[in-house]
């Protein structure tokens, strides 16, 4: 409810202004290793797995290539490290379909990420 609402206000706004609605597009993003206070994460189609991000990770884990798998909670910030690389990491999904972590930590095709439902959306 509250993106509907948000795209309302938005729309709104661009009317306001006189800017064309239709020259205002999402551009698409692509996850960096981090994410500065000045770069907005993305948002629904374009973070289908989650978003970099810059706060204080819930917990971190050290992946290698001997490493089959992660499991990982719906809006779980983990900082992962792995092959001289290392992303903070919210994995604010829109399922819960596991993913290679390939799409959050580029060079891991071979480890699956397994995402369960945050207690945060039962009633």
């Amino acid at each position: 409810m509250t993106k509907f609402l948000t795209r309302i206000v938005l729309a709104a706004l661009f009317i306001a202004t006189g800017t064309p609605f239709a020259l205002v597009r999402a551009q698409q993003v692509t996850a960096p290793a981090t994410r500065t206070a000045s770069t907005p994460a993305p948002v629904g189609h374009e973070a289908p797995f989650g978003y970099p991000v810059a706060h204080k990770a819930d917990r971190t884990v050290t992946v290698d290539q001997n490493t089959r798998y992660l499991n990982v909670v719906q809006l779980e910030t983990i900082t992962i490290n792995g092959g001289g690389k290392s992303v903070t990491w919210t994995f604010d999904t829109l399922d819960t379909r596991s993913f290679p972590l390939s799409r959050v930590l580029p060079g891991f095709d071979n480890v699956t990420v397994y995402v369960s439902e945050s207690p945060l959306y039962h009633n």
